[in-house]
């Protein structure tokens, strides 16, 4: 698990999010122009909740969100998103 020095603030979540599939179910290869956006990742940092609403995912999580979902940033050289916990659909 990577340890990162941000820490989300209230309902938000820092999320690494999976590696796009590089091939279909068949064995097709998919180039890098059509690859879809994952929408699954790992739960890295979760920020402390609102004052009425505690935290539901926690580090280590493996998560599904929406497809436009959360706000991409780079932390030392790594790609992550950070999004709302009610942009997170499920737990895995």
């Amino acid at each position: 698990m990577a340890k990162v020095s941000v820490k989300p603030l209230a309902d938000r979540v820092l999320v690494e999010a999976a590696a796009a599939e590089e091939k279909t179910a068949g064995g097709i290869i998919i180039p890098d122009t059509v690859k879809e956006k994952p929408m699954r990742g790992k739960v890295i940092a979760v920020g402390t909740g609102k004052k009425d609403e505690p935290m539901t995912v926690k580090v280590g999580d493996s998560i599904l969100y929406g497809k436009y979902a959360g706000t991409e940033l780079q932390v030392e050289g790594k790609e992550y998103l950070i999004m709302r916990e009610s942009d997170i659909y499920a737990i895995i």
